[in-house]
């Protein structure tokens, strides 16, 4: 068995982390890691990041109910970026998107909405 990757924090002590869908490859969203939050993921199976805004911890979903389920963990070969492989419930985006990249640089809308966050995040 292989021995688990030391993955670098640097020094703010996070690391991005792509959440990408694990069927269709579907970029879903970014955010970022601290080692509390790669540790609960691992633990749990369902994908933590760390707030810089509210500089905590926090669960995917954990508001919304639209969690994200870790099929896997991949880190790049520099062991500075994670790659999380998910089952995506419900959409990604906080807009209520399926994918927080869900427009053009020109502002087009190519992205599906799947829930009213004015319904969620009352």
């Amino acid at each position: 068995m292989d021995d688990d990757v030391s993955v670098d924090f640097g020094e703010d002590g996070l690391v991005p982390a792509v959440a990408q869908d694990a069927d269709t490859g579907e970029v879903l969203m970014l955010a970022y890691v601290s080692p509390a939050a790669l540790e609960r993921t691992r633990e749990t199976g369902r994908a933590h990041y760390y707030s810089r805004s509210r500089d905590e911890l926090w669960e995917k979903g954990g508001t919304s109910g639209h969690v994200q389920t870790v099929a896997e963990i991949r880190v790049d070969c520099d062991a500075d970026t994670l790659l999380y492989l998910v089952d995506q419930e419900g959409g990604a985006c906080h807009t209520g998107h399926r994918s927080c990249f869900h427009r053009t640089i020109e502002g087009e809308n190519v992205g599906e909405q799947v829930f009213d966050p004015d319904a969620v995040y009352e």
